[in-house]
């Protein structure tokens, strides 16, 4: 059993603990940002059990990378089928484009917009989750152990190796997840609550595995054998949950090396001063070290949530509010340009596009009224 999972007792006895000390908190010193909802915790707990399902999904999608053989099949397939969605898309803009001299041209513009606005979220989608599928299975640890020259054991140098490159490749993994929608997508339910307590620790992204990039398996073609890797993939996480309370407030010196609930709250806070900011795992030295570390103020305390919430404890909503947004606005485009753009620039840069595109479309509808008037 994984590591991360079968600690589950504790974490439940550490909520029930935490839990009863905010209560006797709010009874002197009034309610929290930190004190558990029932409404809350549900969808917190819900999304921590849903996420256990992401070894299936990944064993799932393993099928689509184009690989040599009969497993590779439908990979290929895929990929020419996104060609021609690609092609068909693109001949759909151009047509969109033409001029509509009569109701004739018209209708034909607005056929051709619809079909290059399924076609383009459908290419883009293909896109991306082959690329992602693609991505894992080639570096992952066990097919990388398997290109291997040496065999460092399981002794101390096996186990540095993997401990502190895991928290390194993780820095880089979580900050591009911050910094790229599409892995946006995938992490923001992690943030989307109004709440921070350890109970927010477990409300896991689904779809976690598709947002690695950086490779951890480096570590096995090193030498380091993958249940070496995957130990310290799980102490890793361990670690990170404990960080998830507003009851230890400082832990002193240790701020200066680790990550800690002080680091970390900064991190969940949808304060403009703390967006995207302490993205380490258990050391934060590399938030220091790559020029994204922010201390907690005293005089602004985290606002946490993002900075539009959802206002939902569905785990529908939670889980996919941001993919469905994403590609609504890849829908809309009219180039390949901002349909990718959308998905592999930063979340600021959507949200920026899509005021702009809401802006033409106001202004055109507009003039629409003027000229029929």
């Amino acid at each position: 059993m994984d590591l991360s999972v079968a600690v589950t007792p504790l974490y439940v006895a550490s909520m029930v603990a935490e839990n009863k000390a905010l209560r006797a908190r709010a009874a002197t010193e009034g309610p929290s940002a930190a004190d558990y909802t029932a409404a809350d915790t549900r969808s917190s707990l819900g999304m921590g059990v849903l996420s256990v399902t992401t070894p299936l999904t990944m064993a799932a999608t393993a099928l689509l990378v184009p690989r040599r053989g009969p497993k590779g099949r439908l990979g290929r397939a895929v990929l020419v089928v996104t060609a021609v969605t690609a092609l068909v898309t693109t001949i759909a803009d151009r047509l969109a484009a033409r001029p509509s001299r009569d109701e004739r041209a018209r209708k034909r513009a607005e056929t051709a917009r619809r079909v290059a606005s399924a076609g383009g979220v459908a290419t883009v989608a293909a896109v991306v989750t082959v690329a992602s599928a693609t991505s894992s299975y080639v570096t992952g640890s066990r097919r990388q152990w398997i290109r291997r020259r040496h065999d460092l054991g399981r002794g101390p140098l096996a186990w540095l190796i993997a401990l502190v490159g895991w928290d390194l490749g993780y820095y880089w993994n979580h900050r591009l997840m911050h910094e790229v929608r599409g892995l946006w997508a995938i992490h923001v339910p992690h943030h989307s609550s109004e709440h921070y307590n350890l109970s927010t620790a477990l409300r896991q992204p689904v779809a976690s595995a598709f947002g690695v990039w950086v490779p951890y398996g480096v570590m096995a073609r090193l030498g380091v054998r993958p249940s070496i890797i995957e130990t310290s993939r799980s102490l890793n996480l361990i670690y990170q949950y404990w960080i998830h309370t507003d009851t230890i407030r400082t832990l002193g010196a240790a701020e200066t090396v680790l990550n800690t609930p002080s680091h970390h709250r900064v991190h969940h806070g949808s304060n403009q001063r703390y967006l995207d900011r302490n993205h380490a795992g258990v050391l934060i030295l590399w938030d220091k070290l790559f020029g994204t570390f922010q201390g907690e103020q005293a005089d602004e305390p985290a606002v946490y949530g993002l900075t539009e919430n959802i206002e939902s404890h569905d785990l529908w909503t939670v889980s996919t509010h941001e993919y469905r947004a994403m590609f609504r606005d890849v829908a809309r485009s009219t180039n390949w340009r901002d349909r990718f753009g959308f998905v592999l620039r930063s979340p600021r840069w959507g949200y920026a596009r899509r005021a702009e595109l809401d802006a033409v479309a106001a202004a055109e509808a507009i003039a629409s009224a003027a000229a029929s008037a």
